[in-house]
């Protein structure tokens, strides 16, 4: 009761969790946490053994690459939160934590959106343009793409953000969600938020329809390629190819669709926090495992850097032995 009042009077915030109640708040931690270090793990194994293979040194990689950043960062604006308040009674976060969680938040997936609708282009390139895929995909480009997917994201945040924490916040201080998400925090205002959450939709929807349509059309025009293709060798290829950036899509697009797009009818807390989960805390290790596992050069490139780890410690341990 007495941290109630003192709340009421203050900024700060209280995160309810993904569980209201848990009831073996120890074994949820070990779960999320023991997904948090794969994902981590995963997406930083894979930068890294981008950067250090030649063979990985392409335009598909280099947008991959950035792909793993995203999501290592995307996952550590939630997780480590909600794991501290998972082992903390005092769930408290503050405005400002509050304020950068939603910035980051929706820069990243915003600049996910944008990367993804523009790894489905490269493919497009390498599939139905395969002789002007150097020219149509350098350096230069490449980078223009990233910078692209970081502003378009940021833009996103820049203009949503001020505007969700400029509301009036009354009352109670808890958000019914393990992290700051713009619905669960607009829920506490003291003022109708009905039309800045119309425009809100209005905003998301066209973000989503941009990388969409990107998408869409790139890939009709890859299916048609391949249809055409005289070789099953080539229609082999090409299909392998796209599918692990399909799968990818299909989900990511598939949770960012029911939070987005769904009217709110659609909606109800516990639904919004499983949904959340799935793209926070899922999506980010799925993603590197299904480019890792479907991928032969990923594959090849992680067992020649793992080849050259027992061959290097041999090799101290000999010349070691002769020095003595």
């Amino acid at each position: 009761m007495i941290m109630e009042a003192t709340l009421q009077n203050s900024t700060d915030f209280i995160l309810l969790g993904l569980i209201t109640h848990p009831e073996f708040p120890g074994l949820i931690f070990a779960v999320v946490f023991s997904i948090f270090l794969v994902s981590v793990t995963a997406n930083v194994v894979m930068i890294l053994l981008i950067h250090v293979d030649s063979r990985l040194n392409t335009p598909m990689y280099f947008l991959l690459s950035q792909l793993s950043i995203m999501d290592t960062v995307y996952i550590c604006i939630t997780v480590p939160k909600m794991l501290q308040d998972l082992l903390s009674k005092e769930k408290i976060i503050s405005f400002f934590g509050c304020t950068l969680q939603i910035f980051l938040y929706l820069t990243l997936i915003g600049g996910e959106f944008f990367l993804l609708g523009l790894m489905a282009y490269d493919r497009y390139v390498a599939v139905c343009k395969p002789l002007r895929y150097p020219l149509l995909m350098n350096r230069r480009i490449c980078l223009f793409m990233v910078v692209g997917s970081w502003v378009g994201g940021s833009l996103d945040g820049f203009m949503l953000t001020p505007f969700t924490m400029s509301f009036p916040y009354c009352g109670s201080r808890e958000i019914n969600h393990f992290f700051c998400e713009i619905p669960a925090v607009l829920k506490l205002s003291c003022v109708d938020t009905s039309l800045y959450e119309t425009l809100m939709y209005a905003c998301c929807v066209l973000m989503l329809l941009i990388p969409i349509s990107v998408i869409s059309v790139s890939y009709t025009r890859i299916l048609l390629t391949v249809h055409h293709m005289n070789s099953a060798e080539g229609r082999r290829k090409a299909l392998a190819t796209c599918s692990s950036h399909i799968m990818v899509v299909s989900i990511f697009y598939g949770a960012a669709f029911y939070t987005n797009v769904l009217p709110h009818s659609y909606h109800t807390p516990e639904k919004d926090k499983i949904v959340s989960a799935f793209y926070t805390i899922l999506t980010p290790m799925l993603n590197p495992l299904i480019y890792s596992l479907r991928n032969k050069d990923v594959a090849t490139a992680l067992r020649k850097v793992l080849s050259r780890c027992p061959s290097s410690q041999k090799t101290r341990v000999v010349d070691m032995s002769r020095k003595y």
